[in-house]
């Protein structure tokens, strides 16, 4: 089994900002694949979810209803359900040091300044999990990091950040099939 976590704040407010690429990503994944609604999580945990099989393996996809910057509790309770290791956790992000519409992808690896991955390596006691980072990063810095990533696309933005999520999605493919 693995999970595969878009990150992202909840609610219509945040809908289409640069910090909701992993949202973003997640929804592009399951049209793509035609996966069931998102549903609530067991017990109460704080994410909507949604799965399919792939090659006789459980794949869940989980978006947490938490904000951004506490998006480890709800992680971190979606791996003890489970009883998923970290090893078997993709998360998907927006990240403001890549350029607009690039992707990297890496394991084992640090915060590098965004909260929310911050939050999932201290609820889960690790950064022994995959990510795939979705670069949002305008080709100036912005003055307000913080205010930046709460914003939406600009008309310019739109269509360098449908291919990276393209590009992303493919690679959340790509790490469901290949991933042991």
């Amino acid at each position: 089994m693995k999970l595969i976590v878009g990150l992202g704040n909840p609610g219509k407010t945040y809908v289409k900002t640069r910090h909701n690429a992993g949202f973003m990503v997640l929804d592009a994944v399951t049209a793509v694949l035609h996966l069931p609604e998102w549903r609530k999580a067991p017990q109460d945990i704080q994410v909507v979810m949604t799965d399919m099989m792939i090659e006789g393996e459980k794949i869940i996809f989980a978006k947490p209803q938490t904000f951004m910057n506490n998006a480890g509790y709800a992680i971190a309770a979606l791996l003890r359900y489970f009883s998923l290791k970290t090893a078997d956790l993709l998360v998907v992000h927006d990240d403001l040091d890549i350029p607009l519409g690039d992707i990297k992808q890496q394991r084992s690896r640090g915060a590098a300044g965004h909260n929310g991955v911050a939050s999932i390596i201290e609820q889960v006691g690790s950064n022994d999990f995959s990510r795939i980072r979705v670069g949002i990063a305008p080709a100036r810095k912005p003055a307000d990091g913080a205010k930046f990533v709460l914003g939406r696309f600009g008309l310019l933005e739109k269509s360098r950040i449908k291919k990276g999520i393209a590009s992303a999605v493919a690679a959340v493919q790509e790490w469901a099939l290949h991933q042991k």
